[in-house]
């Protein structure tokens, strides 16, 4: 059987036609170098070096083999380099699933910083609806997600990656789009377009919270999954939303955004398994680790 050393053993030889400068090229000394290509030829059945008294020179065979002989070689060193580099996290790939909040706050960031440390690693970003990411992680579909903070999981651990308040849209028209800042008093009655709290449970959860301060109740008069969804709705004036503020950037024409007095804050987290095996995700991390020390400076 043929190992790697004789090949290394052969293209030495093979390129400096000498086996003193062989040896010294592979830092062995001349015999077991000659007893390596004996071997080597006798599993091939073919003779690739001529041996002379002086000197060595190839046959047409060893030609041949000098040829394909370098292109293992540095197949196999590339596999060598690759194993390595997968085993570091610096190439592979890593699928991240997250939710629409997300596309306009924390994950382009998450990206961006991520790929520039780790630009040979093929990077998945997959859009879902906050429910249904936290199980999805469970059940392996996903390395990490970005969703609202979830209830605490075993096996599940979470750093905050974004922070923002929320802000109220309103169709451009509404008396409340020339207001500096809308209080929760100027909401009530108010028909809201929100999403369903099945879907969105901390973001419906801190609507409620904000109306219930000032001891009033949401009107929610229609439900919809998807922000941007949501953000069409109100410029159709089918009512206003409280949406967080970078839900902004959708830029659907016929709303504006306007803050909120006493704003409810949420926060986006970034959600892993503790069991994940993937090198890749310890990157990831280190990178949401450096967003989630700028929130608090």
């Amino acid at each position: 059987m043929i190992d790697i050393r004789q090949l290394r053993y052969f293209v030495a030889l093979a390129e400096t036609l000498h086996f003193g400068r062989a040896a010294e090229r592979l830092n062995v000394t001349q015999p077991p170098l000659s007893r390596q290509l004996s071997a080597l030829e006798k599993e091939l059945g073919v003779t690739l070096i001529e041996r002379h008294s002086r000197r060595a020179s190839l046959t047409h065979a060893g030609a041949q083999f000098l040829t394909d002989s370098r292109a293992v070689l540095v197949a196999f060193d590339q596999a060598c380099r690759n194993a390595k580099r997968a085993s570091a996290g610096e190439i592979g790939e890593l699928t991240i699933g997250f939710m629409m909040h997300a596309a306009y706050g924390s994950v382009p960031v998450l990206a961006r910083r991520f790929l520039a440390a780790c630009p040979e690693v093929r990077l998945h970003l997959l859009e879902a609806v906050p429910s249904g990411l936290v199980e999805a992680l469970r059940e392996g579909r996903y390395d990490a997600v970005v969703t609202f903070r979830p209830e605490p999981s075993a096996g599940i651990e979470t750093t905050v990656v974004h922070r923002e308040p929320l802000c109220v849209a309103v169709p451009e028209a509404h008396p409340l789009a020339a207001a500096a800042l809308v209080d929760v008093e100027m909401l009530a009655g108010e028909p809201l377009v929100a999403a369903p709290q099945h879907v969105t449970p901390t973001l419906r959860q801190a609507i409620n919270d904000y109306f219930a301060r000032a001891g009033l109740e949401p009107v929610v008069r229609l439900e919809t999954q998807l922000q941007q969804t949501i953000v069409s709705l109100v410029a159709e004036s089918i009512g206003v939303a409280l949406v967080p503020r970078s839900v902004e950037r959708v830029g659907v024409s016929g709303v504006r955004f306007r803050p909120l007095a006493d704003a409810p804050v949420v926060e986006q987290v970034l959600a892993w398994r503790t069991a994940n095996l993937n090198p890749a995700l310890g990157h990831f991390l280190t990178v949401a680790a450096s967003l989630g020390e700028t929130l608090e400076r």
